[in-house]
């Protein structure tokens, strides 16, 4: 019945050409056609005889229609069927009195049905409209917007013609999306008439690709963003509760609102499941949403950035600033990848499998994505721009002097202008000066021949003094600063070359040079940490739970000191390797050893006498193999603290003959070979055993007491000893130090070297 009423059709349109219309409904019915069959003509022709009024040339848009897939190869794309069946118009057509002019028309208009997908709306604006043309390829499209059975039919047949079902479904799935990407129609009157029936057939078949094509991936982008911005929200929140924690400047001049990063937290927490919901959406609402949030972070980011402290000596920036910053700017992510989400949902990821592999992947690597970012990125960061942000390094200040020696003759080598009410009790030697600490977060480096300052560190987000250790050689000052953990300065420039990383803030410098921290834990087991000057750890030794960790190093290894508190293990001694922090020995002497000191490569102990502070014998251990290289017995008239310095290859023992008491004033001094354990000299001096004492390089003791002309330093050696005035401005209440062979006293001026 079909094939009559195509001929009826024909006949109307070319008379006397009765062999060509034969031709061609034999094509179109063909048995090895399974798509593209007479009934598809019909309604392509059917379609055309409602829009056929709005050409120029109705003929030309006919015959061309009836060509269009007059040759077909099964498996084959449109563009191959227009160009085969132009052609076949080119042949034919003249045969039959056709104008040549129409010919080409026609031809032409059939390769024209090559690509039926039209351009998007915001880019389709030819110069010339083609009204053939357009009428044409809105009735091929015609068979889009019929009923949903006869479309479904139609939809199964060309996926059957085109071979392969994977393949097929494949490429039916990618041609429909282009489909639904355009505006289907290109006249008014066919967008009127059939573009919503053609797009609900377009996307019921789509839908029903989406259930048949294998899809482990597909939908990840979609996902990825969905989860991005409910994470990013969530880590907002995070860092917006952390920073209402932390000062907003330090130190703080009138007490600080908390509220504003708390509010942070709260709207973070709101927005998480709406830009969720919006991610899922493709609504202009979703978009709005999304938005919103995207310009509230930026405002919030200016906001922020115009309230940054303006940093002065006194005033720094604190560490509320980068965590609500960063907030800000994980809110912007997630409003951002909402949006992109809903826009994508709109255009491209309009039909997605519910649940798949690359999705649930995706929602499980975001947050993880998300959390590192928080710590390795955000955190570090933070951390960063505070300790850039608040420090000040001045110098150098010309070439390191070479360090004097005091020989001790009553004078003054020189006096430090550069510190006020700064004493020598904390100074430390370095390879390029004298590093000294201030009270107000400052350590400046002093040239040792001169005095003069070199560099000054300053920190505006500390007030206190740090504790400062020479490390490297000399190369470097370990300092730590209160709340901000160690900072690695350079001793030639007093640029920070590093900053520890935070979980070692808590850490105790157990030996400076080479580095050993303890780590001390409520719960858990005590840790000893071999460190490299920059803070990276090499190695960590666990000897148990209630444990205390004493240490001290040699060139190669490290002698702990573990006392057991609970249970019947007992206290003992253990040599580890400094390199690789492996255990080598271990011993556990009758009561544990005392007073650890490093001389000529060995480790001299105290060993304890019972109940008596005062210890029966000095001991040197072997720090490879633990053997005992030597024992010193201590006299049994000495009672005091049994002082134990190193001096080069001699180990300098200070105590006092005699009773522990106002009454004694003498104090005597012994110098002990380190590889042998002999007495090299002894020298006992009137001097109280309770005087605080300096040992210099070269083995000699120095303290400071008061005399009838002021102050004077007593000088205890292998010669004997002598009282040696000192100049007025020298605090006698003060401790000297001893770096190599100057020594160092404290004046109401600040350091003073002896010369």
């Amino acid at each position: 019945m079909a094939v009559v009423v195509l001929r009826e059709r024909w006949s109307e349109l070319l008379p006397g050409s009765a062999p060509l219309a034969d031709d061609l409904v034999a094509r179109y019915v063909e048995r090895t056609r399974r798509a593209y069959r007479d009934q598809y003509l019909e309604a392509v022709l059917g379609t055309l005889d409602s829009l056929i009024q709005l050409s120029t040339d109705p003929t030309s848009v006919r015959l061309a229609a009836w060509f269009h897939r007059a040759v077909h190869q099964p498996g084959g794309g449109s563009a191959e069927d227009a160009e085969s069946s132009a052609r076949l118009v080119e042949r034919t057509l003249p045969a039959y009195g056709v104008d040549p002019i129409r010919v080409a028309e026609v031809a032409r208009l059939v390769r024209l049905t090559g690509d039926l997908a039209t351009p998007p709306t915001d880019s389709y604006a030819p110069p010339r409209r083609d009204a053939n043309g357009d009428v044409l390829l809105d009735a091929v499209n015609g068979i889009l917007a019929t009923a949903p059975a006869r479309y479904a039919a139609h939809a199964s047949e060309v996926r059957r013609d085109a071979g392969d079902r994977a393949a097929a479904v494949g490429r039916r799935y990618d041609e429909v999306q282009v489909l639904l990407d355009g505006h289907l129609y290109r006249t008014q009157l066919a967008r009127q008439r059939m573009g919503t029936a053609a797009r609900a057939n377009l996307e019921a078949e789509l839908a029903g690709l989406d259930s048949e094509l294998p899809a482990p991936w597909r939908g990840w982008q979609q996902a990825a963003l969905s989860a991005a911005a409910t994470f990013s929200a969530v880590a907002a929140a995070v860092a917006s509760i952390a920073a209402a924690g932390a000062p907003w400047q330090v130190p703080a001049v009138e007490p600080e609102a908390g509220w504003p990063p708390v509010a942070l937290a709260v709207s973070s927490l709101f927005c998480a499941p709406v830009l969720f919901r919006s991610s899922h959406s493709a609504s202009q609402r979703a978009r709005l949403l999304a938005g919103t949030v995207v310009a509230v972070a930026v405002t919030g980011l200016l906001i922020a950035w115009a309230k940054v402290p303006v940093t002065n000596p006194a005033v720094g920036i604190g560490l509320r600033v980068p965590l609500v910053i960063s907030a800000l700017l994980l809110l912007l992510l997630a409003g951002t990848a909402a949006l992109v989400a809903s826009l994508l949902r709109t255009k491209k990821a309009r039909f997605l499998p519910s649940r798949n592999l690359g999705q649930q992947l995706s929602w499980l690597a975001v947050p993880g994505v998300i959390a590192l970012l928080l710590l390795l990125v955000v955190q570090p960061l933070a951390r960063g721009y505070v300790l850039g942000s608040n420090e000040r390094s001045e110098g150098p200040r010309g070439p390191a002097g070479q360090r004097p020696e005091s020989v001790l003759d009553g004078g003054v080598t020189w006096v430090s202008r550069a510190l006020t009410s700064a004493g020598a009790e904390e100074a430390i030697g370095t390879k390029y000066g004298i590093a000294v600490p201030r009270q107000s977060g400052v350590v400046e480096m002093l040239d040792a021949a001169t005095g003069e300052l070199r560099w000054r560190y300053s920190r505006s987000d500390s007030d206190e003094k740090p504790d400062i250790v020479a490390t490297g050689n000399g190369e470097y000052v370990l300092a730590e600063f209160a709340d901000i953990g160690y900072l690695l300065l350079d001793a030639n420039t007093g640029k920070r070359k590093a900053a520890w990383p935070g979980g070692t803030r808590d850490h105790s410098i157990q030996e400076a040079d080479p580095l050993l921290t303890g780590e001390r834990l409520s719960r858990g087991s005590d840790k000893l940490h071999g460190v490299d000057p920059d803070g990276d750890n090499r190695w960590t030794f666990e000897p148990g739970r209630c444990t205390d960790i004493g240490a001290v190093a040699t060139s190669d290894t490290v002698v702990a000191f573990l006392g057991h508190s609970c249970g019947s293990e007992p206290d003992e001694v253990a040599g580890i390797d400094l390199e690789s922090g492996k255990k080598l020995w271990s011993k556990s002497p009758t009561d544990m050893y005392r007073r650890p000191v490093v001389v000529g490569g060995l480790v001299v102990v105290a060993e304890p006498g019972g109940d008596s502070d005062v210890p029966v014998a000095l001991v040197a251990i072997e720090p490879r193999t633990g053997e005992t290289k030597w024992r010193w017995p201590v006299p049994a008239g000495w009672s005091c603290r049994t002082l134990l310095k190193e001096a080069g290859r001699l180990l300098i023992v200070v105590d006092c003959p005699g009773p522990d008491t106002q009454q004694n004033t003498k104090t005597v001094v012994t110098a002990i070979d380190a590889m042998t354990g002999q007495t090299t000299w002894q020298v006992t001096a009137p001097v109280n055993p309770r005087t605080r004492v300096a040992v210099t390089a070269d083995g000699r003791v120095v303290s400071l007491g008061g005399s009838a002309g002021g102050c004077a330093a007593t000088v205890i050696d292998q010669t004997g000893y002598r009282k040696v005035p000192l100049p007025a401005g020298i605090s006698c209440s003060r401790d000297p130090v001893a770096i190599g062979n100057l020594i160092l006293t404290s004046g109401p001026a600040g350091v003073i070297a002896l010369h």
